[in-house]
C-alpha cells in the first residue's frame, strides 16, 4: 500500500475523529527504521520498537471489512515483528470512547494501566494499555 492508500483508509476508519494521519505523516513515520508497517488488504497497522519496548502506533481496518479476524491477525504479526526487533513488553493509547477497539484490546491480552487526560486534540482522553510480549 501507498502512503495515499493508507491515508484514505486512516480517514475511512477514524473521519476526523480523533484525527487521520495524513499520507505525508505516514510517510515520515516509516521512514524511521525504528517503525514499521504491518498490511492486509483492507487494513493495516504500523508499530514502533525502541530497545525493548513496542508502541502501537495505529490500527485500521477498514469499515466494511470489520469483524473478520484482521485486526487480530495484525495484532498477532505486531507481536512477533516486536519480539524478532528485541522487544518485551508493548504499549498503546486508545481513545476513551472507542469501546469497540478497547474490547478488542482486551481480548487480545492487553491491560489499562493509566489515562493521558485530553490527550487528543478534542480533548478526549486516552486510555494507555500494556501488554507482556
Amino acid at each position: 500500500m501507498t502512503a495515499n492508500a493508507l491515508a484514505d483508509l486512516h480517514l475511512r476508519c477514524f473521519g476526523t475523529h480523533p484525527r487521520p494521519w495524513s499520507a505525508a505523516e505516514i510517510e515520515d513515520l516509516l521512514d524511521s527504521r525504528l517503525n514499521f508497517l504491518i498490511s492486509r488488504p483492507a487494513g493495516f497497522l504500523i508499530g514502533r520498537t525502541v530497545v525493548d519496548e513496542a508502541e502501537l502506533l495505529t490500527v485500521a481496518v477498514s469499515p466494511d471489512a470489520r469483524r473478520q479476524g484482521i485486526a487480530r491477525a495484525l495484532l498477532a504479526e505486531f507481536r512477533e515483528t516486536s519480539r524478532q526487533r528485541g522487544a518485551v513488553e508493548a504499549f498503546l493509547e486508545v481513545a476513551s470512547d472507542n469501546t469497540a477497539a478497547q474490547a478488542l484490546y482486551l481480548a487480545d491480552g492487553w491491560r489499562e494501566v493509566g489515562t493521558r487526560r485530553n490527550y487528543y486534540a478534542s480533548g478526549l482522553d486516552a486510555i494507555l494499555m500494556r501488554r507482556v510480549l
